[in-house]
């Protein structure tokens, strides 16, 4: 062979390796994009599913169910996360931390949100003895995926993802299993897995071979009081009683906040997330942005998002404002629930809001 052609030959021979590892770099990048997307969101809608639950529900919605609740509603900005941060103090000896979901199960995150901030609310206000335990998410997303929708052991399948209905349904008929060990089960929950989430979205609360033992756990902590959250006016009585309402939509956001804390609608984000705060414009004080907006607490960490402000000083890390227009959107895509006390329901409770628009001393 002339040494022409070996050139030409090991020029093509060159494309076709560069062609060969450019589709493959391409398929690999496009995985680990689509994993990392997975890993951020979860959100399934299932309308047919949100209507079932609904149906087996004696008030299905907030206006419903709690009467006093919106007739005592009050227009006062509402920070329930302050309770979240001080039950968790006293239970665990540090500051409450935004949540970091590590697969597609953010409808367990969003639930077990609600749930806390709930019981802290309750615990806050003496209807609780002790502050409470942080709830498991495996067990919500395991239990959303398969025991809520009547799936036996290992039909969950292993695509993620789940819908506030499901996880609002596990809660609410089974019940909350906190992060605690269970020795006799032969495992810890006291720190998230997201392989045991996986797990257990395929086989269930539990997990494979658990044959409902841990489900008879859950039941020992249900969360009756759970019901539907469809505007504005429902979500500002919920709030401001102290029921945080966990919101699961399409809406998308953008990943920096203006000076006041509010983050811009942007894109689609197939997500859920906790509501637990509210404010209002016209209480806004002199130099802060004056617009209705909820308290959206995410589940990716506290480093996914760029501060141009805070409202207020201590808002916490990972968590953002989205205005009323932006929020009753999402209530409207039908698929939010607030959690309300485990003993009283969404009975009115004055919440003391004596000193929150104060800054927390430092410690």
């Amino acid at each position: 062979m002339s040494r022409d052609n070996e050139r030409i030959l090991t020029r093509i021979l060159t494309l076709v390796v560069a062609g060969l590892l450019t589709a493959v770099t391409a398929r690999y990048l496009h995985k680990a994009l689509d994993q990392v997307e997975t890993a951020n969101f979860g959100y399934t809608p299932n309308p047919e599913g949100v209507r079932q639950f609904l149906s087996e529900l004696d008030r299905p919605f907030f206006a419903d169910a709690a009467p006093e609740a919106m007739e005592k509603a009050e227009r006062v900005d509402t920070f329930l996360y302050r309770q979240m941060d001080r039950a968790h103090r006293a239970r665990y000896g540090k500051p409450f931390v935004a949540w970091k979901q590590g697969i597609g199960d953010c409808v367990s995150f969003g639930a077990a949100g609600a749930v806390y901030c709930s019981e802290a609310i309750s615990w806050d206000l003496g209807q609780m003895a002790e502050p409470p335990i942080v709830p498991s998410t495996e067990s919500i997303y395991g239990g959303s995926r398969v025991e809520a929708r009547n799936k036996p052991e290992g039909a969950g399948g292993w695509s993620d993802g789940s819908y506030g209905g499901a996880a609002a349904r596990w809660v609410r008929d089974w019940g909350v299993v906190y992060r605690q060990p269970f020795a006799e089960l032969g495992y810890d929950l006291t720190t998230y897995s997201a392989e045991r989430a996986k797990q257990w979205g395929n086989y269930g609360n539990g997990g494979q071979g658990d044959k409902g033992r841990l489900d008879k756990i859950a039941k020992q902590h249900p969360a009756r009081h759970v019901v539907a959250i469809r505007t504005w006016d429902e979500l500002v009585a919920a709030i401001t009683a102290g029921f945080p309402v966990t919101v699961a939509s399409s809406q998308g956001f953008a990943n920096r906040t203006d000076e006041s804390g509010v983050l811009p609608a942007s894109g689609t984000w197939m997500h859920q997330m906790c509501i637990v705060g509210i404010r209002f414009a016209d209480k806004a004080p002199d130099g802060v942005r004056k617009v209705d907006a909820a308290l959206v607490l995410n589940s990716w960490g506290t480093k996914w998002i760029a501060y141009g402000g805070r409202y207020p000083a201590d808002q916490p890390d990972g968590s953002f404002w989205a205005t009323r227009p932006v929020i009753e959107g999402i209530l409207r895509q039908d698929d939010s629930y607030a959690i309300g006390d485990i003993k009283t329901g969404f009975k009115w409770r004055k919440i003391n809001h004596g000193n929150w628009l104060d800054q927390p001393a430092a410690e």
